[in-house]
């Protein structure tokens, strides 16, 4: 019986030392355990080679069984362990190029002939700046991972709280305590680990607002203050940059696309003055319906694979307003004003 372990760990030192793949080198101890059964099975009780080999067949049967259960564990192990990592890492691909994983992930979208191979591409190379990771940010963000966007910025200088999760459905109960980014980034590379994320956790403000916006394709604003709003809108008019802005309060939300540099007008063409204090209350304030900002937010990702693909027709020049209470939607058609102070002369 010795005779044979040692010549199995002959074999398995041999193959070790010229790089065998352990799967080969198993199939040689398999078959070297299957001829030693064999032997037992053949030759007649007390013939020399059998009492050579261990004269008992129910011992090597037991070795045989721990030998099966101790590769099953091995091998189911290394096999979570690959599912656990990341597509992205396990499998090596060009700049640009589809993954296999990424084609099956998209067909859907591939599938359409607005979209196809072309403008998956399109949306691969896009980089999308979302202000806010609150109720209109949350599935606009979670919408734009999923669609397969490749680069995703999103800046908030909040921290998820109890409160949010009525309608933020990005964050969790689990990350309360949060910088809002950060939970939104772990919950974006969980859906889709083939994207980048970029999460800026402060405040948009005027001495950094163009150096940031200046590195992205398309604008989302999602923010619940006028301040930020217009400091957004004249950013993005100034660079060129179409801005998709929207806002909820209640039951009722709108959205639009301003893009003054391909001939829409700006935001603050639309709303030349901030309303007066207390005339726009907050959510905070005056409540909202958890699903409304996952419809307007959906809707800002919709018009944003929209606008990065070519499809369709946006919402440049239109503003789409949604009563949620009395489920209408009506859109009204919007002008540049020759007057604006942003975007007059930008065409």
């Amino acid at each position: 019986m010795m005779l044979v372990i040692a010549l199995g760990l002959g074999i398995w030192a041999l193959g070790w030392v010229m790089e065998v793949p352990v799967v080969r080198r198993l199939a040689v101890l398999g078959a070297v355990w299957a001829a030693v059964v064999l032997v037992h099975l053949v030759l007649p009780e007390g013939h020399a080679v059998r009492l050579a080999i261990g004269g008992d067949v129910r011992v090597w049967l037991v070795l045989g069984g721990g030998g099966v259960l101790v590769a099953g564990y091995v091998f189911g192990l290394r096999l979570l362990r690959d599912r656990a990592r990341p597509l992205a890492v396990r499998e090596p691909v060009q700049d640009g190029a589809f993954r296999d994983a990424e084609l099956d992930r998209y067909a859907r979208h591939i599938l359409l002939r607005e979209i196809g191979g072309p403008g998956q591409q399109r949306l691969k190379a896009a980089k999308v700046l979302v202000v806010g990771a609150g109720g209109l940010g949350s599935p606009a963000l979670l919408y734009l991972a999923a669609a397969g966007v490749g680069t995703i910025g999103v800046i908030d200088a909040d921290v998820v709280e109890g409160s949010n999760l009525q309608r933020q459905i990005i964050h969790a109960d689990a990350r309360i305590g949060l910088p809002k980014v950060q939970s939104a980034e772990i919950a974006m590379r969980a859906l889709n680990p083939f994207i980048t994320v970029r999460p800026y956790q402060r405040r948009l403000e005027e001495q950094t607002a163009a150096a940031l916006i200046a590195e992205y394709d398309l604008i989302l604003d999602g923010t619940d203050n006028f301040d930020t709003r217009y400091l957004v809108n004249r950013v993005c008019a100034d660079l060129g940059k179409p801005l998709i802005s929207a806002a909820i309060t209640q039951w009722e939300g709108q959205i639009a696309l301003y893009d003054p540099a391909r001939g829409g007008p700006c935001y603050q063409c639309v709303f030349p003055e901030r309303p007066l204090p207390g005339m726009v209350p907050t959510c905070a304030e005056a409540g909202v319906a958890a699903p409304l900002p996952g419809i307007i937010g959906a809707m800002m990702a919709m018009e944003a694979v929209k606008h990065l693909t070519g499809a369709g027709e946006a919402l440049r020049g239109r503003l789409m307003i949604f009563d949620a209470l009395y489920a209408e939607a009506r859109v009204i058609g919007v002008k540049k004003r020759p007057d604006c102070p942003v975007c007059a002369g930008k065409a």
